[in-house]
């Protein structure tokens, strides 16, 4: 497992392939695992790069003050990565998004698969349905104790609790099963959310900074060709970020996928292949 320092950290990554540059990003219930499928394929006609944000999977830990799209664009330089086509899921299409926004001529092409957006404030109704689904894991006492750092112990059940919670609310989503997707993608799926939760609350306190300019009020600003690719199963409140990216990126193209959630990558992993693999085969994505 090659790793690199980066901004005070050690992060982990897997490169491999040659040809234009492609740089996976995963979002924060996982780790680079999550691009499995499409990390194997892309590489027979890209140099292609997937890492662990810092508090995640096999990179160091998370501490103090950091911003993970400073990360990213510290793991191109340290790669020797002068431009490339960002890849995002959730959060990590956020934080491309940012980086794609700070240094635009480093970025060739987008890719913002069941997005977030810096700047974007979720509603109410949003939280407090994620709040009510933690509270049910969790006792709060001890959920405050985790994030306080102050618990002298970390129950593997808590782990496992709260890691299920969160994927039966975001790659489950509404209407749907844990069964819906599959045994291999749900264990997956749980195998890396349980190690996000356990080495989140036996960590160091952090604190995730985000971009000067949040992304929201930018869309406009973007250059770089982008696609969007929507889970319909997803929280309606996600796929309502999608429509604002879409809407808000200028020629920005859109994909929505039927029966799938919060993680298309591993459970559609040949369909999202597909996708990616068409949009960077594009003209705009030449040489």
């Amino acid at each position: 497992m090659p790793s690199t320092h980066v901004n005070g950290v050690d992060l982990a990554y897997d490169d491999a392939g040659s040809g234009p540059a492609v740089i996976l990003v995963h979002g924060a219930l996982g780790d680079r695992r999550m691009w499995d499928h499409q990390f194997a394929a892309l590489a027979d006609r890209h140099r292609v790069v997937r890492y662990d944000w810092r508090g995640h999977g096999e990179s160091g830990d998370a501490a103090g003050e950091f911003a993970h799209h400073a990360d990213l664009l510290g793991l191109m330089d340290a790669l020797g990565i002068e431009r490339a086509a960002l890849a995002g899921n959730s959060y990590g299409g956020a934080h491309s998004l940012d980086v794609a926004l700070a240094a635009p001529e480093r970025v060739t092409a987008l890719v913002l698969v069941a997005s977030g957006l810096s700047g974007h404030e979720w509603p109410p109704e949003m939280l407090q349905l994620a709040r009510e689904r933690i509270l049910a894991a969790v006792p709060a006492e001890r959920l405050q104790a985790y994030r306080d750092r102050t618990a002298t112990h970390v129950d593997p059940a808590d782990v496992a609790a709260m890691a299920e919670a969160q994927l039966r609310l975001m790659a489950v989503g509404p209407g749907r099963e844990p069964g819906d997707l599959g045994p291999e993608v749900w264990e997956h799926a749980m195998t890396m959310c349980r190690l996000v939760f356990d080495r989140e609350w036996s960590g160091p306190a952090s604190t995730e900074l985000g971009p000067r300019s949040p992304a929201k009020g930018r869309l406009h600003e973007v250059a770089a060709p982008t696609l969007v690719i929507n889970g319909r199963a997803d929280l309606s409140y996600i796929q309502d970020v999608s429509g604002l990216l879409s809407a808000g990126i200028p020629g920005a193209k859109r994909v929505d996928l039927d029966d799938t959630g919060h993680l298309p990558s591993i459970e559609r992993p040949v369909e999202v292949t597909a996708l990616l693999t068409g949009f960077l085969a594009g003209p705009s994505q030449a040489g």
